[in-house]
């Protein structure tokens, strides 16, 4: 039996933060949040050094790929295991691997090579996002426009069969009927809208058929006019509504994350990376489709400037929402972490996962910060790894 108190300055819990409380790990799962003067001596205390926060792992739902595999190149459980553990290595404890625009079979392909990682416990898999291909054309971005199409009966059977967790569908609604919405989001789907030219009123009923929120919000979407608000504004307007958004100072300007969070607030906007192969990898290009991407300067862009994806790990949001435009810890925290899991919830739920959130009965997946919110380490299962290019964090046991 392996037990350890873990004490940091404070705590966020997935709900709020609380200073000077022990977190007591035995056998890689919590047992136990207490405060210090109450931890039992059978349980060693350790204080991380330079640390100031601990929070829940940390929850992407939009990876379309790191160490050096995009999802779409390797769909097996071997490509899942490669992409997890690149994002783990880099703070993220848990994925939704996304598959772009895929045909009828590669979705097939997706959904058996997902259930095969939760089957086997590949570390990180939570469930599947399938982004795509039920797009707007004109608002496909970096996928290729030979795979937009509209869903056949084929696609609806396939993806309202049963599955093992968590399952996310970004679609345009208004190129999808609005019995196949009922019928998907009736099957535990969270449908949400992206790349799309949707207008308010098409939002509101498939809102009404069930849509939960929309995928990187402003990205793959008009601008907002007065007198056409399309789906950003059918976003900022929807206060129970979810969205994403990607926090790497090239996607969204800091301004437009501003205004996103007045209108909604951390507790229904979440943040995603977005991430594409380069993400812990040492490459700087890779193709989708027929398309080459390369990195300069941060970006990830095609010949023709357009983004393709982002080179970004959830950790460095984290950090950006909080550096960028001062957003309190416990806030930028809430938006990796409690949101993302609340997000998932709108669908089939997460069943005996409980990612997001530090209760007693979890696995001890656990992340570190500094007071600047850099990334000091995470713990997998109770099994302390240190952060990317740093050594493993002085520990003080007591």
């Amino acid at each position: 039996m392996t037990r350890e108190a873990l004490l940091v300055p404070f705590l966020f819990d997935g709900a709020k933060l609380r200073p000077e409380q022990a977190v007591l790990v035995e056998d890689g799962h919590i047992v136990a949040i207490i405060p210090p003067s109450e931890v039992p001596g059978s349980y060693p205390i350790t204080r991380p050094a330079g640390a100031a926060y601990l929070s829940p792992g940390l929850i992407d739902l939009q990876v379309n790929g790191g160490g050096g595999v995009l999802f779409n190149d390797d769909i097996t459980p071997a490509g899942l295991a490669r992409i997890a553990a690149a994002h783990r290595a880099l703070g993220t404890s848990h994925i939704q691997p996304t598959l772009m625009s895929g045909s009828t079979a590669e979705i097939a392909a997706a959904l058996d090579a997902a259930r095969t990682a939760m089957a086997r416990f590949i570390p990180g898999i939570l469930g599947l996002h399938i982004e795509g291909p039920f797009f707007n054309p004109r608002r496909r971005g970096i996928h290729p426009a030979r795979a937009i199409r509209a869903m056949s009966a084929e696609d609806l059977d396939l993806l309202t069969a049963p599955f093992p967790g968590p399952l996310t569908l970004t679609l345009a609604p208004e190129t999808v009927p609005e019995a196949a919405l009922r019928r998907l989001a009736s099957a535990g789907i969270v449908l949400l809208a992206g790349h799309t030219e949707a207008t308010s009123e098409e939002i509101a009923r498939a809102r009404g058929a069930g849509l939960a929120g929309f995928t990187h919000l402003f990205n793959a979407m008009p601008p907002i006019a007065g007198r056409t608000p399309g789906p950003a504004g059918a976003a900022l307007a929807d206060r129970e509504s979810f969205a994403s958004i990607i926090v790497d100072g090239l996607h969204v300007h800091p301004d437009a994350v501003r205004l996103a969070l007045a209108a909604k607030a951390t507790e229904r906007l979440f943040l995603v990376s977005d991430a594409m192969p380069t993400v812990g990898a040492a490459i700087d290009s890779f193709f989708v489709g027929e398309s080459l991407i390369r990195l300069k300067e941060g970006r990830l862009v095609d010949e023709a400037g357009t983004l393709g994806g982002a080179h970004l790990s959830l950790a460095e949001a984290v950090r950006n929402v909080h550096r960028l435009l001062g957003l309190d810890p416990a806030e930028a925290l809430r938006m990796a972490t409690a949101t993302p899991a609340a997000c998932l919830r709108a669908g089939r739920g997460l069943g005996d996962i409980q990612p997001g959130s530090l209760v007693p009965g979890a696995r001890a997946d656990l992340a570190l910060f500094d007071r600047s919110l850099a990334l000091l380490g995470t713990w997998e299962g109770g099994i302390f790894r240190p952060g990317p290019e740093r050594e493993p964090a002085g520990m003080e046991k007591s």
